[in-house]
């Protein structure tokens, strides 16, 4: 336990963070330390997250006239952080850009770049815009060697992915239907509230006979006597997919690797496209894959998996393709080669693919095991930590860690190489604002 966090005194404004309680807890935990913390809310349902905690700003306003309230916000609450899940999203870009501008610190939160365990907590920019993209695996290697670090205590173990669920519906349901008040709304994805209110709720209404599916079409791949190859699929509006990827639709990204397959593997291989856990059916992919599959006459090769846990297809799979899906960080972790086609942060050229696709798959080449290794223990000793949004044990675990990380002077990337005072894992840091 760090002493002395209650003399910290930066005021921290929220923005959009993951659907649920966690920047609320998160919020009460600021305080706690001697934060001023302030939430920006743009709809009913970032009102009813933060219930029962003061500093909430509803803005009302349309989108164009976001950057200028900002600014007047940032001035007169004298911010000193940004706290936001996700940097992509307009109303977090532009806070991004402002903050940058003024030398404010910006705490950025995503789903884990290891899972299903961990969540990224990184500074000023993640995914294609992180830190991580600039360190090459010598360099990684170079500050753990400089660092004193302990192995990562394994995390607690949980499912949350019913709740992630439960809290997406209910929080498609607060804008839907008490949204008056916030009429300048927009949401961040082309799709309508109402529509993916609509499809959350259906995908949780579902979900036993998607397992059933799910289980009966698994259970015929690992059945069968023929060689497999998978394609790791993303949600069509993921901010990586959208922002930091070649391709504009699912579909651009299904048509040449079902044409590279076709062309490069043995007539014998199959190919596997397993969709993403949330996938909520806004794409008809299972029409579009067999269509194409049709296309290149290998129609028969050719399956797909609804969602569900990947452990259970990497077993026996002979290579993976994905755009930048942070699943691919398993298919390394088992040392199974891997093609990438977007900007990640795991596209080291020691264990991603340089191939050509229809090469990939008729002759895949593996990854650097070791140089992988490397790569994940920087990342479990800096921007990883254990814990989760969505389940009460996972916030649990998240809050012991990401408040000191906050408060710490340095971000998670150079803590490593930082003079002992706190530590996380093993990486020790130096809190700001403590005499």
């Amino acid at each position: 336990m760090v002493s002395g966090v209650s003399g910290m005194s930066g005021h921290y404004l929220f923005l959009q963070g993951p659907h649920g309680p966690f920047f609320r807890h998160l919020g009460q935990k600021l305080c706690l330390a001697g934060a001023k913390i302030h939430r920006v809310g743009f709809n009913a349902g970032d009102a009813a997250f933060w219930r029962g905690l003061s500093g909430y700003i509803p803005y009302h306003g349309p989108p164009e006239a976001w950057q200028a309230t900002l600014a007047e916000i940032l001035r007169e609450r004298q911010i000193t952080d940004i706290v936001l899940y996700g940097d992509t999203r307009p109303i977090h870009a532009e806070a991004v850009r402002q903050a940058k501008d003024l030398g404010l610190r910006v705490h950025i939160f995503e789903e884990g770049y290891l899972r299903p365990y961990w969540v990224t907590y990184e500074r000023g920019g993640s995914n294609g815009y992180s830190r991580l993209m600039d360190f090459s695996v010598a360099d990684m290697r170079d500050r753990l060697a400089r660092s004193e670090i302990d192995m990562p205590t394994p995390p607690a173990h949980w499912g949350d992915m019913r709740q992630h669920i439960f809290y997406g519906a209910l929080y498609h349901w607060f804008v839907m239907f008490r949204n008056r008040r916030y009429a300048g709304f927009r949401p961040h994805r082309a799709l309508s509230v109402r529509k993916e209110a609509a499809l959350y709720t259906k995908r949780l209404a579902l979900m036993p006979y998607v397992a059933l599916e799910r289980a009966w079409t698994t259970g015929r791949i690992k059945a069968g006597s023929f060689p497999y190859h998978l394609a790791l699929l993303q949600l069509e509006h993921d901010a990586s997919f959208q922002v930091h990827s070649p391709f504009n639709s699912i579909a651009d990204f299904l048509e040449p690797v079902i044409a590279g397959f076709a062309k490069g593997a043995p007539r014998h291989h199959h190919l596997v496209f397993k969709a993403h856990p949330l996938e909520n059916g806004q794409s008809p992919l299972r029409r579009l894959i067999a269509d194409f599959a049709r296309a290149h006459g290998i129609a028969g090769r050719v399956h797909y998996v609804p969602g569900g846990k990947l452990a259970h297809l990497l077993d026996e799979a002979r290579s993976a393709v994905t755009v930048n899906s942070t699943a691919a960080q398993q298919v390394l972790w088992r040392g199974i080669p891997l093609k990438t086609f977007g900007a990640s942060v795991y596209d080291k050229p020691e264990f991603v693919s340089q191939q050509a696709l229809s090469d990939f798959f008729a002759r895949p080449g593996r990854p650097d095991a070791q140089a992988y290794r490397a790569y994940r223990q920087f990342l479990l000793e800096t921007s990883q930590v254990p814990g989760g949004y969505y389940s009460r044990k996972g916030r649990r675990q998240l809050l012991r860690h990401i408040v000191d990380m906050m408060l710490a002077e340095p971000d998670p990337y150079d803590a490593l190489l930082t003079k002992p005072e706190g530590r996380r894992s093993g990486t020790l840091v130096k809190l700001r604002g403590i005499a």
